[in-house]
């Protein structure tokens, strides 16, 4: 999900495809060493001794997809050395957010909808701001996307919504994670279902907008990863 999913979903700018697969290749595999190191902190942090486990590495895991999240604000600009660096300070702050939330704050949040997902897409924001441009922003003819880019886009779209209840269900037990993979697969079939309807009726000629599908079909996931493991119900 995180090396597949997130790096062809990034293939949509059609002249930096390879850089996309690439340099989430790259970057992955360097952070998740570096998230495992932060995860151990705060296991220090309370008292015990940092193990290995398979929870630390899923957790280490579901952590590297916040700065692959803000990778997405700033590809093109940077380089692989400053996406490192960029990652790295991330987990780090990723890091105490997730400690302030879950212990500070009791925030629960099982499929990282607040503490991935939008921490993620802000910090992107924030740095995308700091490497802007001061005046109006143009159209630069390396953007946008070509037949063959959306096609490997699409790659990755179908890895996440695949992987989505994985994702969100992976740390709960019991009826929890029950729950969560439910709640999930009918989040995200409802989102993508309503995707292509409203996407049809927006767009020109009444045709599929590739660009909807690849990011909307997602939405779902997102939208219920906090209470996932909740009952859900009409009332």
């Amino acid at each position: 999900m995180i090396w597949i999913g997130f790096g062809f979903l990034m293939t949509f700018l059609k002249r930096y495809g390879q850089s996309a697969v690439g340099l989430t290749f790259l970057v992955g595999a360097i952070l998740v060493q570096v998230a495992l190191i932060c995860d151990g902190m705060t296991q220090v942090k309370f008292g015990s001794k940092a193990y290995l486990s398979l929870e630390s590495l899923l957790n280490a895991d579901v952590a590297v997809a916040t700065p692959l999240i803000s990778m997405g604000a700033i590809l093109g600009k940077v380089t692989y050395m400053q996406l490192v660096f960029m990652g790295i300070v991330e987990l780090i702050m990723f890091t105490i957010n997730k400690y302030i939330g879950e212990h500070l704050f009791m925030a629960v949040d099982a499929g990282g909808s607040m503490f991935v997902h939008v921490f993620g897409a802000y910090f992107g924001l924030a740095i995308s701001f700091v490497f802007g441009m001061k005046e109006r922003p143009k159209e630069n003819e390396l953007e946008g996307a070509s037949y063959q880019s959306d096609i490997f886009a699409m790659i990755g779209t179908v890895f996440l919504w695949l992987f989505w209840p994985s994702f969100n269900s992976a740390g709960l037990t019991g009826d929890d994670q029950q729950r969560a993979i439910i709640n999930t697969l009918l989040s995200i079939s409802a989102s993508c279902v309503t995707t292509f309807a409203v996407s049809a009726w927006v767009s020109k000629d009444n045709k599929f907008n590739m660009v909807h599908v690849q990011n909307s079909t997602l939405a779902g996931g997102v939208a219920i990863g906090t209470a996932a493991g909740m009952p859900i119900d009409e009332g």
